[in-house]
């Protein structure tokens, strides 16, 4: 029928728009964003990376190997060799780890008893579904989500990430001498990254230091898409918007 036909062609044509944003934005209606083309990074003075604390894993006790702490129903766990636990929140834990099949260093966040809190469970697949498909230098890029043996034991959800050193409000804290050079190209990231993410029309609503991982080389990636909404009309004001928006000292004036 032509609804149907209609409908099939919308849904594709949004799916579309957030797997490949540059065909969302109207070339004649953009202007032009110049680029920092004769800008090398390695000019940089490298940035002081915090220590993070490190958090002793109940692993550590007579026995008890780390992974088999670390992973406690999942059959792909032999992939990964957890060196350590490196955050810890009230959504779980965070682990750095080594990739045995490519030997790439990772971080893998273990989301306990996700299926206990509607909310949370909603929040957690949105970031999920989003990062997939958000496939840019300066967004954290999802590597592996591991699969459960069986739904019946599925509690746990482990994503692996790209490891990062630290984020921007840990290293803010522990640079003072940050030069004009560095808020230059810290921001030249953000506004590439954020270009990105708009032209998808999608909404991060929580931008904020801690939600923006750092290396020491100075490389910024947007995280933590938890709080985001899609608008598929281009109009923001369709979107389902709920009543806690960001984080207050971070927030759009017009929200406070």
């Amino acid at each position: 029928s032509p609804s149907s036909s209609s409908s099939s062609s919308s849904s594709s044509n949004n799916h579309d728009q957030i797997h490949n944003p540059d065909k969302s934005v109207d070339a004649g209606d953009s202007k032009e964003v110049t680029c920092i083309v004769d800008f090398d990074p390695s000019r940089l003075k490298q940035i002081e990376v915090p220590k993070r604390h490190r958090l002793p894993m109940d692993a550590q006790k007579k026995g008890i190997k780390p992974n088999d702490d670390f992973f406690t129903e999942y059959g792909e766990a032999n992939r990964y060799q957890i060196q350590e636990v490196v955050g810890k929140g009230s959504y779980g834990v965070v682990g750095s780890a080594i990739d045995t099949q490519t030997g790439e260093r990772v971080a893998i966040k273990k989301i306990n008893d996700v299926f206990d809190h509607i909310s949370d469970a909603t929040r957690i697949l949105r970031e999920i579904k989003l990062l997939r498909l958000l496939l840019h230098p300066d967004v954290v890029e999802i590597k592996h989500i591991m699969l459960p043996p069986c739904r019946r034991e599925f509690r746990d959800v482990y994503v692996v990430f790209e490891l990062m050193e630290s984020d921007l409000h840990q290293m803010i804290k522990a640079n003072d001498d940050l030069t004009s050079e560095h808020h230059r190209f810290f921001l030249y990231q953000l506004l590439r990254g954020l270009k990105y993410v708009h032209a998808a029309n999608v909404f991060h609503r929580d931008l904020k230091p801690k939600n923006i991982l750092a290396n020491a080389d100075c490389k910024l990636k947007i995280c933590d898409f938890g709080l985001a909404r899609v608008s598929f009309n281009d109009a923001p004001s369709a979107i389902f918007w709920t009543d806690y928006v960001a984080t207050r000292w971070y927030r759009a004036p017009e929200l406070c």
